[in-house]
């Protein structure tokens, strides 16, 4: 896994750049992206790159569609395998509802049913697992959708730029004290609980997938907002078991850095140790994108520091042969 996350930059660059035909949908007024998993990750993403304009989005990581889709709907159902249960259930939601649709997926049961009923629709390579798939997915339907994105080429490729430096730091050609991946991972040896802020949560739902399928660990995350309205009280009953971990936004809103402030000096009278991660300076896809990219690595090197092969996922298997 280390060597296709070593490549990221490279593939997301090779995906930008692919020959993937673009979209050529009118008079959108609605966006659901649907998709579970690291696919559903691609929607928070995308969600968060939408939050600057007046378009609704949903992001439906389950078997229905919301009851406010219409005609002028863009359903976008992502599955790296093409064969995700609850995204099929959608998508045939979206056909019966007379939706405009598009399908991403590597083939599977989707593709057949984008066939069968004339639906426009993507093949993107899977990665040797869908996790590792994800610059891939993003980058190709970056592409796809350009003509929709409120984002430009120009911030789309300043992403990649700044792929490139992250992985200088943080790659398995780098295992020195520098490296930002390694040192969190280090310092994950207890339960983590992290805080992120409002613009930022597609890289905490992110960071809480894959240290759950690559380092087979428990992870707790919340909205730095929202903590200091209920969560904070649980540090009153403080255990060593759990470590905080502040993901922080380098154009964080006013409050939220004061929050960010007061939280810090709450855990400072209370002794408990926290880690910081911070992301880059840049546009939202560029931030987003860097971070998932530092805190997927710390997920991979915590996996071998608990001796734990990050691929097989066996209860995920568990689960999908009985569902």
């Amino acid at each position: 896994m280390h060597i296709i996350y070593n490549k990221w930059p490279k593939i997301a660059k090779e995906s930008y750049e692919s020959k993937q035909k673009i979209i050529e949908f009118k008079k959108i007024n609605h966006i659901v992206f649907s998709g579970m998993g690291g696919s559903g990750t691609l929607g928070d993403i995308f969600s968060a790159i939408f939050s600057c304009t007046n378009i609704q989005i949903d992001v439906i990581k389950g078997y229905n569609l919301p009851k406010t889709v219409s005609k002028n709907t863009l359903v976008i159902s992502t599955s790296v395998s093409g064969n995700t249960i609850e995204t099929i259930s959608v998508l045939k939601d979206a056909i019966k509802k007379n939706c405009k649709i598009i399908s991403f997926s590597s083939g599977g049961k989707i593709i057949n049913m984008c066939n069968k009923n004339k639906i426009e629709y993507r093949i993107i390579p899977k990665s040797i697992n869908p996790r590792t798939s994800l610059v891939e997915y993003l980058y190709s339907m970056l592409k796809v959708l350009q003509p929709i994105l409120p984002i430009t080429k120009k911030e789309v490729k300043d992403s990649i730029i700044e792929l490139e430096k992250t992985m200088n730091n943080i790659s398995s050609k780098n295992l020195h004290s520098n490296n930002l991946s390694l040192k969190l991972a280090k310092s994950m040896s207890k339960i983590p609980v992290v805080y992120f802020p409002d613009g930022l949560g597609a890289a905490a739902v992110r960071f809480k997938n894959s240290l759950e399928e690559n380092s087979k660990m428990h992870i707790i995350i919340e909205d730095v907002i929202e903590v200091c309205h209920n969560g904070i009280v649980s540090w009153e009953n403080y255990s060593k078991d759990i470590r905080p971990i502040l993901i922080q936004g380098k154009n964080d809103n006013k409050k939220t850095k004061k929050h960010w402030l007061v939280l810090k000096e709450f855990f400072a009278t209370k002794k408990i140790k926290y880690e910081e991660v911070n992301s880059i300076d840049g546009n939202i896809l560029s931030k987003i994108i860097n971070l998932i990219y530092l805190l997927d690595y710390a997920t991979i090197y915590r996996a071998i520091i608990n001796q734990k092969d990050p691929s097989p996922v066996i209860s995920i298997d568990f689960i999908k042969k009985r569902v």
